[in-house]
């Protein structure tokens, strides 16, 4: 193996890779052998076809195969054993002449591009201050909490008249601009929840109605909308552009939630026999929950917070040239200079991101031990079986279904991702200073969606 590296610049370098014709010359001809046992030509006997003949018809094109082949390995064993950090992959270089001759190969030598990964520092310790956003669990929020477990666990009981969180049974009938029965229009009956009426005239008109009371309404008032509206009009959300918006609300039956009664019986049924014995225990309880629940929330907005101070201060220059010429020679699909340039950006941020990630792991000896991820992987697989409300498997059989999941490729990159995410915010968490801050749960809600 012979491979000659030159650098252009700090981000750039070609390597000239020089192969002699012992270095394909036997797999040429182990090649054309085999073609020789198969190949089917009139005039000859199968195996008896001059080999001659054959390297006539495929010698070219085995020899150039074949030295597409010896190339990339020489690349990649001397990226390998000179330990060169490299984005992307070599491209052959533009515009290249290739010395050698393939009419009567001898030596040749190959020029490849390479984009070199950049030098980077990242700077982080206790000197870096950012925001650690908690939710404030305060008796309101509790409360809130408290009452959605108690409608959760009530039960539905008929009302004498509408109340702001009652169920409507109603029907709808299709009527014309003068308010009489479209003939072959829509009739049907359905829910209206008072709790999803967003629109606050009809839902005062729609407040302290009986059963048997009417209301001329549009039917999208009293929905979410779309899908929604056509669900309650029993009807193809395709139609709805057809259809008047004049209709006849006629009061069926009204049911409202009664709420669970805080007992123990509740308190069993949420948190099992014995767990929770008082209201106060209770609120306690959904406070510990709530604050652990939000905390995924907490890390992953640190995690924002940190990753977008870092890629506005740490200096990483990258061969764009080399990349973007990368990317279109790479892509499965034919992909224009223009397309390239348009999402171009967006790429380099995310290699930044890569870049910077690499170097806090390289840097403080982050390492993902094989047990590690298994671990991980069983943990995830076992919050899905608790959500499902399926138990969780024995240790031996989790670890098996582990184990497969992992065998996806697809997959196991996923997990990668997640397991390097947490390292990631652990390693924040721990090495730079967090001012703690509470927020409501609405703002924090807002804050988090963004």
């Amino acid at each position: 193996m012979n491979v000659v590296r030159e650098d252009i610049d700090a981000l750039n370098a070609v390597l000239k890779v020089q192969v002699q014709k012992k270095d394909y010359q036997e797999k040429v001809d182990e090649t054309l052998k085999n073609y020789r046992k198969k190949a089917n030509i009139p005039g000859f006997r199968p195996g008896q076809v001059p080999i001659g003949l054959l390297k006539k018809q495929y010698g070219k094109s085995v020899l150039m195969e074949e030295l597409n082949k010896v190339v990339n390995t020489f690349l990649n064993e001397y990226i390998s054993s000179n330990d060169v950090t490299i984005l992307g992959n070599p491209i052959p270089k533009e515009d290249q002449d290739v010395i050698g001759d393939f009419d009567n190969p001898d030596s040749f030598e190959f020029t490849y591009e390479i984009g070199l990964a950049p030098e980077i520092k990242v700077n982080l310790s206790k000197k870096n201050k950012y925001d650690y956003v908690k939710v404030k669990v305060d008796d309101e929020l509790i409360d809130k909490q408290v009452n959605d477990l108690r409608r959760r666990y009530g039960k539905l009981v008929a009302r004498e008249e509408v109340g702001a969180d009652d169920l409507i049974m109603a029907q709808f009938v299709e009527l014309n601009d003068d308010e009489s029965i479209k003939e072959g229009g829509i009739l049907h009956s359905s829910t209206v929840s008072m709790e999803f009426v967003s629109d606050k005239k009809v839902a005062k008109k729609l407040a302290g109605m009986k059963v048997g009371e009417q209301l001329i309404i549009d039917p999208e008032s009293v929905s979410r909308g779309g899908k929604d509206t056509a669900a309650m009009l029993g009807i193809d959300a395709s139609e709805l552009e057809n259809i008047s918006d004049t209709f006849r609300l006629t009061v069926n039956e009204i049911k409202g939630m009664e709420l669970a009664e805080m007992d123990q019986e509740l308190f069993d049924r949420l948190f099992g026999p014995g767990a929770i014995t008082s209201e106060k225990e209770l609120r306690a309880r959904i406070k510990t929950d709530l604050e652990g629940m939000f905390v995924n929330d907490s890390d992953r907005m640190l995690t924002n917070a940190v990753y977008e101070d870092l890629l506005a201060k740490t200096k990483v220059e990258l061969p764009d040239d080399f990349l973007k010429r990368w990317i279109k020679l790479s892509n499965e699909k034919e992909i224009s200079d223009e397309e390239i340039e348009a999402d171009y950006e967006n790429y380099a941020k995310s290699l930044k991101w890569q870049l910077i990630q690499g170097n806090i792991f390289k840097a403080n000896d982050i390492k993902f031990e094989n047990d590690e991820l298994v671990n991980f992987t069983k943990g995830i697989l076992a919050n899905n079986y608790v959500q499902y409300g399926i138990s969780t498997p024995e240790d031996e059989q989790l670890t098996e279904s582990a184990m497969k999941v992992l065998q996806n490729r697809e997959e196991a990159n996923r997990i990668y991702d997640m397991l390097a995410e947490r390292k990631l915010m652990m390693y924040f968490k721990e090495t730079v200073k967090l001012n703690e801050k509470n927020v409501s749960y609405d703002d924090f809600v807002e804050m988090a969606s963004k």
